[in-house]
């Protein structure tokens, strides 16, 4: 009888611990990145089916400098940036790293590029990833790029500081850091370093750079951004 009740006390307390977990505040924040790197590719589609149709009805030179990543590419007026370099911009506003690595195929390696500028890490490090997880994506781009363009030059643009991130600049600053690192060590890897220049004396972004949103860059921060980039094309 006593082994019964003891059992029955047993059941209850561990009914009790599990209860306690899965109600606890903790159990909201458990798991933060591991949900972030749950990427939903779909959302795309749109944007890379109209690459897509953009080749098919002008189709883009080979050996060109092909820009990847997420609205700061998007929104970057190229033609004007370089108008001596043959260039194209796969850029989709609010994408990560993986989504880059994902559609790569379709965006990316189907046009031969002599050089790939990626700006991405942005939008990873704002919706939860660390560091850490941003600069294994980079790894695994470069990877994956290398594998069917094994002598193309691949130059990551630093993750710039901005005015309505700037509580992320430290997570930010370390995945810089790090990705840099991997770059120094590839005679074919090239980082720019658009952070430092986009700082004030104060040690703040520039609000002269920025569009009222705080985020994006206006036609000032792009031509900063150009005059760094532009010994690096082809």
């Amino acid at each position: 009888m006593r082994i019964i009740t003891r059992l029955k006390w047993s059941k209850t307390l561990l009914a009790i611990l599990c209860l306690a977990l899965f109600s606890s505040p903790y159990r909201e924040t458990f798991g933060d990145e591991e949900k972030a790197n749950k990427p939903n590719f779909e959302k795309w589609e749109a944007s890379i089916q109209k690459f897509e149709s953009q080749d098919k009805q002008t189709p883009q030179p080979q050996g060109a400098n092909l820009f990847v990543g997420s609205s700061s590419i998007r929104m970057w007026k190229l033609d004007k940036s370089f108008p001596k370099s043959k260039t194209i911009n796969r850029g989709f506003g609010g994408s990560e790293i993986a989504d880059s690595i994902h559609f790569a195929d379709r965006i990316i390696l189907k046009h031969q590029p002599a050089v790939i500028q990626l700006y991405a890490g942005d939008n990873d490090i704002s919706h939860g990833k660390s560091a850490e997880t941003v600069t294994a994506d980079f790894r695994k781009f470069v990877s994956v790029v290398r594998k069917k363009l094994p002598d193309v030059r691949i130059t990551f643009i630093a993750i710039k500081p901005s005015i309505k991130r700037w509580n992320l600049a430290d997570e930010i600053r370390e995945a810089n850091k790090a990705i840099s690192a991997i770059c120094a060590a590839d005679n074919q890897m090239d980082y720019v370093d658009v952070f430092k220049p986009m700082l004030g004396d104060d040690g703040k972004p520039r609000p002269e750079l920025f569009l009222k949103d705080g985020l994006h860059m206006n036609d000032e921060g792009y031509r900063l951004w150009a005059s760094i980039v532009r010994p690096l094309l082809k």
